[in-house]
């Protein structure tokens, strides 16, 4: 597909051409494990599930054109695709990540990986000098998020891809909270983009997924080596979920971040919120950089309730927005960072980064937004 179409249109006909024999619309589910060979070596481009898929195929190529990226490899899990990134290093490389990321992600690095001999340097990546400062002659890469999970901090991925590149190191940027939608970091300097394609990519809460992007060849070929060699491919009925997202993804991200806008402003008001974290608000420290970096604020919000007891008073008391783990789906989501996604943290781990027992995420869904305000304003009441 040309890459001068719009994005919706990207997203909903790149990798998807109606299908041949039928006609179809929708990609198939190649529910096969294998494929006939009419010879020895020859075969029509598939061979075994577990190293190409046809399904699999359509999402990667419609994944990479939403990114912008050279090539796109898809993963059971978001953190299987991380694993993927990592696993390109060799015993004794460095890594810097940013301080404040997915709770499982410094899980992965410090209680995994770290047994076979990576190992890891955490910086605010606010301060890209932060990076510089912690660069060794065997750093291979520099992990960032942003907006981070959950403080919703911001880095500067252009310079952060300036302070990764002096060192000789790849920036991998997880895009997770923006979607490519709002924000492209390949465009910004990044090297890999990474996913969970779990959260607005699939965007319906019914499927597990992640993806790396990957930004030129040589990468591609180690990617399509680990997914055959480690086997922690996407399924062919997961990618068809993903598949099935991504065609609304623009108009999901557009109500998403309108309703992200709204509640934000509205949760600014409320008396018993202490703190409300949204880059979309102009008293964000870092608001002129998200209006830069970014065309749209998302939804993620995290705000502050000052203890464990509010904290859990109000997710008691909910009854629209729903409690659990996860976000993206077109549902409010709420979690408790502290107990959820960031317990493997550990207190003083989480008091580090700043991040409180009395802080609560929302995923803000597509509900109508008097509504969401209504659920809210009774739970805290």
């Amino acid at each position: 597909m040309p890459t001068d179409h719009g994005f919706s249109t990207r997203a909903i006909h790149a990798g998807q051409a109606p299908d041949p024999s039928t006609g179809a619309v929708n990609v198939p589910i190649y529910a096969s494990s294998t494929y006939v060979q009419e010879e020895i070596g020859k075969h029509k481009g598939y061979e075994y599930s577990r190293v190409s898929n046809p399904t699999r195929t359509a999402l990667e190529l419609n994944l990479a054109a939403l990114e912008g990226g050279h090539s796109a490899h898809v993963f059971a899990s978001g953190m299987a695709a991380i694993q993927a990134v990592l696993s390109r290093c060799s015993a004794g490389d460095h890594v810097i990540c940013g301080r404040n990321v997915y709770g499982g992600t410094p899980r992965l690095f410090n209680q995994v990986l770290a047994r076979f001999g990576l190992r890891f340097t955490y910086v605010d990546t606010r301060e890209p000098e932060r990076i510089t400062g912690a660069l060794e002659a065997r750093t291979r890469l520099v992990f960032v998020e942003t907006p981070t999970n959950p403080l919703m901090e911001l880095c500067d991925l252009r310079a952060c891809a300036d302070a990764a590149h002096r060192g000789g190191a790849e920036l991998v940027v997880d895009n997770t909270f923006m979607s490519p939608y709002f924000q492209r970091p390949l465009e910004l300097g990044a090297d890999l983009v990474v996913h969970s394609t779990t959260k607005f990519l699939n965007g319906h809460s019914d499927g597990l997924g992640g993806v790396v992007v990957a930004a030129n060849e040589g990468q591609a070929e180690e990617f399509r080596f680990l997914q055959k060699a480690m086997g922690a491919i996407l399924s062919p009925f997961e990618c068809f979920l993903v598949l099935r997202g991504v065609k609304t993804l623009a108009v999901r991200m557009r109500q998403h971040d309108t309703n992200g806008r709204r509640l934000a402003a509205w949760l600014v008001r409320q008396p018993k919120v202490l703190a409300v974290h949204y880059p979309g608000l102009p008293q964000h420290p870092q608001h002129e950089l998200a209006r830069r970096q970014m065309s749209g604020f998302g939804s993620m919000i995290t705000i502050e309730t000052g203890s464990l007891a509010n904290a859990n008073r109000l997710l008691s008391r909910l009854r629209l927005c729903s409690l659990g783990e996860s976000l993206g789906g077109v549902e409010t989501l709420v979690s408790h960072p502290a107990t959820m996604t960031h317990a493997a943290l550990g207190a003083e781990g989480r008091a580090a980064i700043g991040l409180t027992d009395g802080m609560v995420r929302f995923s803000i869904g597509l509900e109508e937004p008097e509504d969401l305000e209504a659920d809210i304003a009774q739970a805290l009441a």
